[in-house]
């Protein structure tokens, strides 16, 4: 065992004083040493429960002849760090969890891992851990929020932030938006939509790296309890047989998710996580292979913000595993692939059904023939852009209009709120991406303000920082080379107009190319906005959004 590092043998007797400090016995520590990552905390809606899901999970442990040990990990709430400094922290933090996982994992020899996470960055950091180190994994999530309901439509936090926008257009009033506030987020879990904590939460599942349910089952459903307690359980069984994490996350199984991904219609963030999961688990993925796969697989699903249904209603038409059954009758998915149940995922769908047709298209009545995501690229995006195309009204998938620059959030929400976007109008909001954010802000505000305007069927917003999942609309997101390298969208200039060919994916700025060369020999960096601190280095060390803004070695 790898524990044996720490625990076996007269030169380890030190090392046992230690652990019996905390009053772990000899029978405890003949056992394999389970290390319980828990990011609980009590400013994520997402992980506020997370203990109980931890204990759940440790008795899991116990029972299959483990010993568990927990230890924590920080957790950003993006909702809450949205439209201020506090989301040039959000991306950034998914590095920062995993080096410190690594960090605890290498100093104390764990053999196995169950790791719980719940929302935007932790699913994917906690991933990207248990591939890089690569000892037995399970992730166990805390499960999706309920909807709110009023007057019979379901809400979630997407709803409050359209609000805002709709306040300001006189569409709505400071009291009906205060019922929102207090209707909309029902209970503990990951908002309700199919946002970014959901989408990874459910491609964790396509992976193989969680049982089937961790994408779906409600946050304060009982079997979610009961879900943890198997989980517990299950890595003792990967511990025995020797099942690691890049055994399953294989360039299948990758493909797997990315299809799962264009069916459900997930967070365009799941480009950007997939892309940084798989380079830790050395799997090759650039940005071409998201449309190759998009081309083939048809959008069964449209969860908000693309549609009306919720994540809880996904869960009762049968879940992800219904999904891949679904998508399994036009042989998109590779069956024989291992997960972390211990069988492939032919057995594991050989008896689910889908409960709920219209949650859950038939495979030959799809939303779209195509997929929920797509790349673009022209000369304003070489290295590709990401949209969430199942969630582009049918009138913004081709659109021609004048730019409007900012060269921050903040500009573009002064301008939004000042009524000073006009239809037909690209808001083009730079140096926001990896390196010029730094951290790569995620703006719902500008979308949400947009679409609660009832601008979103006439007005793209195309940035090179992200969208948030819970965001509609033409909105272009991950532009690269971001405008900080000296990409094209750092050579923008007020009224240049803008093509957008979503079905054809393509992005150009109508501009004379010896113009741009102009442009370009006038161009030089911003100064950093922050020049400090940890987001001053991982600004030096982030790489492109392309690349899945992973740290390179520098």
């Amino acid at each position: 065992m790898i524990s044996d590092r720490v625990k076996k043998g007269y030169e380890r007797t030190p090392h046992r004083s230690l652990f019996k400090a905390m009053g772990y016995t000899n029978e405890e520590l003949a056992l394999p040493i389970i290390g319980v990552v828990n990011s609980q905390n009590e400013i994520v809606p997402g992980h506020i429960h997370l203990d109980t899901i931890a204990n759940a999970a440790k008795s899991g442990v116990r029972m299959a002849g483990g010993t568990p040990i927990e230890f924590p990990t920080i957790g950003v709430c993006d909702g809450i760090a949205m439209n201020h400094v506090g989301m040039n922290y959000s991306l950034a933090s998914r590095e920062l969890i995993a080096d410190s996982i690594e960090a605890m994992v290498m100093a104390h020899g764990f053999d196995g891992l169950v790791l719980i996470p719940n929302c935007d960055k932790i699913v994917p950091a906690m991933l990207m851990a248990a591939a890089r180190l690569n000892i037995p994994a399970i992730i166990i999530s805390g499960g999706p929020m309920l909807a709110g309901r009023r007057k019979g439509k379901g809400l979630d936090l997407n709803s409050v932030f359209e609000g805002v926008g709709a306040v300001n257009a006189g569409k709505m009033t400071e009291e009906e938006l205060y019922h929102l506030e207090e209707d909309a987020c029902r209970s503990c879990g990951s908002c309700a939509g199919m946002f970014t904590a959901n989408s990874m939460n459910c491609l964790t599942e396509a992976l193989g790296m969680g049982l089937p349910g961790n994408g779906t089952v409600p946050a304060v459903y009982a079997e979610r309890i009961r879900l943890a307690k198997k989980a517990g359980a299950k890595v003792l069984e990967l511990v025995k047989k020797g099942i690691r994490p890049r055994d399953i996350m294989t360039p299948e199984a990758f493909q797997n998710a990315l299809t799962v991904d264009m069916a459900l219609g997930c967070s365009s963030n799941s480009v950007l996580h997939l892309t940084a999961i798989a380079h830790e688990a050395g799997v090759e993925m650039n940005l071409d292979i998201i449309n190759e796969i998009s081309k083939r697989t048809p959008n069964l699903c449209k969860l908000s913000p693309a549609g009306e249904y919720h994540i809880e209603d996904l869960y009762e038409a049968g879940g992800v595993q219904a999904v891949i059954k679904e998508l399994s009758q036009r042989d998109l998915i590779n069956l024989d692939l291992p997960t972390v149940t211990g069988k492939d995922i032919k057995k594991n769908i050989e008896d689910v059904i889908v409960l709920d047709h219209d949650v859950i298209r038939p495979i030959d009545n799809p939303h779209s023939s195509t997929g929920g995501i797509a790349v673009l690229r022209g000369n304003l995006a070489p290295d590709g852009a990401v949209v969430k195309r199942s969630a582009v009204a049918p009138e913004m998938l081709e659109h021609k209009g004048p730019a409007r620059v900012f060269d921050s959030e903040e500009e573009a929400i002064s301008a939004i709120f000042g009524k000073k976007i006009q239809k037909g109008d690209v808001v083009v909001i730079r140096y926001e991406g990896p390196k010029g954010g730094p951290g790569m802000k995620e703006m719902l505000s500008p979308t949400s303000a947009i679409a609660g305007m009832g601008l979103d069927k006439e007005v793209a917003l195309l940035t090179d920082g992200r969208f948030s999942g819970a965001t509609r609309g033409a909105s272009i997101g991950h532009i690269s080379p971001e405008a900080m390298e000296g990409g094209p969208i750092a050579l923008v200039q007020e009224g240049d107009i803008i093509l957008i060919n979503i079905p054809e994916g393509k992005l150009e700025l109508l501009v004379d190319s010896k113009e741009l060369e102009q442009r370009a020999k006038g161009w030089n960096a911003p100064e950093p906005k922050i020049k400090t601190g940890y987001l001053a280095r991982y600004s030096r060390m982030v790489s492109s959004a392309d690349k899945g803004a992973v740290f390179t070695l520098k």
